[in-house]
């Protein structure tokens, strides 16, 4: 954990990748933000791409979840799944201009920041993309 910059890839159990997954991000600043993805680079076999924190189910249905790592996951799908780069660049500038624009679920939250839910932390990122595509 102190020098991550030394390993290219990381193999580990499930649990001890589990653990090491989740501090990545919380170090730096929340697991809300961190996609993941298990990649078969040779497409023979289907990708898994979901939140570094899963689903979350301690606070389902509260409207405080950020919603950008879904959504970060997705873009990662679109580019490694279905060839779709273009698309996964958009979405990745949409995620990157919400952050710009100073909107923050609880979890990351700074003064000076406008705290926003699940709904419009994603309706914000959404309106972005439709800007962005044009």
């Amino acid at each position: 954990m102190q020098r991550p910059d030394f390993f290219d890839v990381v193999v580990a159990s499930n649990l001890f990748g589990d653990i090491l997954s989740d501090l990545g991000p919380a170090v730096a600043g929340s697991i809300g933000i961190a996609p993941s993805a298990n990649i078969n680079p040779e497409k023979k076999h289907p990708s898994m791409f979901e939140p570094v924190h899963g689903s979350a189910p301690d606070i389902a249905g509260k409207g405080i979840a950020n919603p950008i790592a879904m959504l970060a996951s997705f873009g990662m799908a679109l580019r490694y799944s279905f060839d779709m780069g273009k698309e996964a660049d958009m979405l990745e500038k949409a995620i990157a201009n919400t952050l710009d624009a100073g909107y923050r679920t609880g979890d990351l939250m700074s003064p000076g920041m406008k705290q926003v839910g699940t709904s419009a932390m994603g309706d914000a990122i959404i309106a972005e993309l439709a800007k962005i595509a044009g």
